[in-house]
């Protein structure tokens, strides 16, 4: 069973314009603010770096380079899987996580001048 993620961004992928370029629509920053918050967290952001790196990753493998309990790599894959960032699949006991390149584009592009 796949893990569903919410759609932060909008169905086309074409969230916001470049931050850089012009000022941002009220709801654009909105989007943008809560993908930022969930990236705004030091094991979060590894956590990503791991998982798009990798192909896919299992939950059971980010606890020792995270140096952290499953309850608590839990907590930050759901915010980065709330914020579609990755996406996970539920096999057996543990979830493999697959990062969204779509999502990380989108936010290139915001940082886009």
């Amino acid at each position: 069973m796949a893990r569903k993620s919410v759609a932060v961004l909008d169905a086309e992928d074409q969230c916001c314009a470049s931050v850089l370029a012009a000022p941002l629509a009220e709801d654009e920053a909105d989007q943008l603010a809560r993908v930022f918050a969930a990236l705004a967290d030091p094991v979060r952001l590894r956590l990503l770096s791991m998982v798009a790196a990798a192909d896919e990753v299992c939950s059971c493998d980010l606890q020792v380079p995270l140096g952290k309990a499953q309850p608590t790599i839990s907590h930050h894959t759901k915010a980065l899987a709330d914020a579609g960032l990755i996406v996970g699949e539920k096999r057996g006991r543990w979830v493999y996580w697959r990062a969204v390149p779509e999502r990380l584009a989108t936010l290139r592009r915001a940082l886009a001048p």
